[in-house]
């Protein structure tokens, strides 16, 4: 009886040596320091990129650089071409990444730091530049981009102020024209201003849409892309 009650104790207490273990394995497992966001060095913000290999007539080779991001496995670098409206993500475990892109055009970019789990992830700045093209005086604005509303948000109905930004690497914008609207994309206009807001009336139960038309002093223009909200 004895001999039974001894191999009893040796196994109860193997399972909570055991189970002790698993939980401090959870617990390495699970402390995952989460991820630094990265930041930009290169092509800089607001700014011509003239330093693109040229490949073509249309394209360039651009080096995008960053600097190394704490506890941070690899990256996802995104390029967003600001006249098409489309995107290009790359995963690299570098911390830089040359993309051949089009000339003439101007860009948004930012880097995703990712930890080893891939589940814990941290987000760069958002940057925009102009990639060169055949040497030009003037530059177009870059696409305006939504402040308030922000895309796919509710408001209160009444009296509200759009709000947006912009940038110009001539630092020459003279105007914005706002387009407004329940139908998308938005065709009416509903005012010009020289600064960043406009107020506009909205009701309830509908869905509005918005861009904003950015022209400098040279006349050149670029068009945002269609934002949209619900009005509670």
């Amino acid at each position: 009886m004895k001999k039974f009650i001894k191999i009893i104790s040796i196994c109860f207490i193997s399972n909570i040596i055991i189970l002790s273990c698993s939980n401090d394995d959870d617990a390495v497992g699970n402390n995952i320091e989460p991820p630094s966001a990265a930041t930009l060095i290169f092509p800089e913000n607001n700014t011509v990129c003239n330093e693109g290999t040229i490949v073509s007539e249309t394209e360039t080779e651009v080096l995008f650089q960053w600097q190394v991001a704490a506890n941070t496995n690899s990256y996802v670098l995104k390029v967003n071409n600001l006249n098409e409206g489309t995107s290009r993500n790359i995963s690299t475990l570098a911390t830089e990444f040359a993309l051949r892109i089009p000339r003439g055009t101007p860009f948004s970019w930012s880097v995703t730091s990712l930890a080893s789990s891939g589940n814990i992830s941290a987000e760069s700045e958002v940057w925009s530049f102009y990639n060169a093209g055949i040497p030009v005086e003037n530059h177009a604005p870059f696409p305006a981009t939504a402040v308030y509303p922000q895309s796919g948000s509710s408001v209160n109905q009444g009296t509200i102020s759009l709000e947006w930004q912009a940038s110009d690497v001539d630092n020459d914008i003279s105007s914005y024209t706002i387009l407004f609207d329940t139908v998308n994309p938005p065709a009416s206009e509903v005012g010009t201003a020289s600064n960043t807001t406009l107020e506009v009336s909205v009701s309830s139960g509908l869905v509005y849409y918005w861009r904003i038309i950015t022209t400098d002093e040279a006349g050149n223009t670029s068009t945002s892309q269609v934002f949209q909200f619900t009005v509670n």
